[in-house]
């Protein structure tokens, strides 16, 4: 039995929000929606700056960046481990202007090994003065991490994060862009620029990034798409995820793997107006993946809920009439899909796609993570 460690601030500056910024489970660390402010005071004067001198010192994302991680290394230290044991890292930002001083602070603070990440810019973050909000999930010493760098599937110089890693059975493959990398948008994923309907733009860069980059990446970590767990898919437009399912069928209608799609404001590449990232399993996993059952309408979520061994990985879900009731609010598909496949209601949710509020406590962010849940 799994004993859950949680570091937490019971009145998140002082809302009623009970918020667990660190969970500890096993050998896996979670940090998550983590913005330069102190839980309980707000913004910190090393991040706000001297008052009334605007441009002194460093440039305000970059006191915020070097803030946020340097809490993400002293919380993992606590815990046993540091930033080298990362295994995956999400950042979301309300402008691209905030990206390039928060890299300076990531490379400052994690050196030569930037976990696989995944950057995208959404409407806001938690915290009206904050222009970064970071995720974080890390393993204890002793587990290995293998550094991937499949062919054709990197990072620009300026992210310098590792493409794909496996540690302990699972492959974190960081967020695709159907580019290649300096070079912008791939041809093989754009609509020619004379064409009227020489296809759709979605559905070029869909089919593009799993067959050019998740595949690539998935083989080269001793995987393969078969062996697909949870997807996050950030989109610039949600008109066109019909049109991105559709391609994704294509390739997963037979391979069960939980699917969270995540509204997005922009992207690092000009053109690109999809981003994603993927969790898998090796070939050689001792896990093994299993789809889990749940009291869901099927129009509620667009992949079914999936457990790997300890982890539930849940689709996102959606509040639609189910029963006469709000499912979500009266019913909860979450609850639901954790209470099918064995897990209890108080609260074992690692990471969550979206704000938690009341008594539960655990890890949450504005923006969404993946959705993983471990049983005790």
């Amino acid at each position: 039995m799994t004993v859950l460690e949680i570091k937490s601030v019971p009145n998140l500056l002082g809302t009623p929000v009970s918020y667990a910024h660190a969970v500890k489970s096993g050998p896996w660390i979670f940090l998550n929606g983590h913005e330069a402010f102190d839980f309980a005071s707000g913004i910190p004067a090393e991040v706000a700056g001297p008052p009334s001198f605007p441009l002194f010192g460093l440039p305000r994302s970059r006191r915020e960046g070097d803030f946020i991680l340097r809490r993400m290394q002293a919380i993992l230290r606590e815990f046993g481990s540091d930033l080298t044991h990362g295994v995956r890292l999400d950042q979301y930002y309300p402008t691209p202007a905030a990206v390039n001083p928060y890299h300076l602070a990531r490379h400052a603070e994690f050196g030569d090994y930037i976990p696989p990440s995944t950057s995208v810019v959404m409407e806001s973050c938690f915290a009206a003065e904050t222009h970064i909000s970071t995720s974080l999930i890390a393993a204890l010493p002793g587990h290995q991490i293998h550094k991937i760098y499949p062919p054709g599937v990197g990072s620009a110089p300026s992210s310098g994060f590792v493409p794909a890693v496996v540690c302990d059975d699972f492959v974190f493959v960081a967020g695709q862009m159907a580019h290649n990398a300096g070079q912008g948008l791939d041809p093989r994923a754009h609509v020619p620029d004379h064409s009227a309907w020489a296809g759709s733009e979605i559905r070029k860069q869909t089919e593009f990034l799993i067959l050019e980059k998740l595949k690539p990446a998935l083989e080269a970590a001793g995987s393969s798409l078969q062996q697909s767990l949870k997807a996050q898919i950030y989109l610039a437009r949600v008109d066109d995820f019909p049109d991105f399912l559709d391609v994704w069928n294509q390739y997963y209608a037979t391979i069960p793997c939980a699917l969270t799609l995540v509204p997005t404001k922009s992207f690092a590449i000009v053109g690109g107006i999809i981003e994603i990232n993927l969790l898998a399993l090796t070939n050689a996993a001792s896990r093994r993946k299993q789809v889990m059952t749940a009291d869901i309408p099927g129009m509620a979520a667009y992949g079914p809920c999936v457990r790997a061994g300890e982890f539930l990985l849940p689709s996102g879900l959606m509040a639609i009439a189910h029963n006469g009731h709000v499912v979500g609010k009266s019913v909860s598909p979450g609850f639901a899909a954790l209470s099918h496949a064995g897990y209890t209601r108080r609260p074992r949710s690692l990471i969550t796609p979206k704000r938690c509020a009341g008594r539960l406590e655990q890890p949450w962010t504005i923006c969404c993570a993946p959705s993983i849940s471990y049983p005790i």
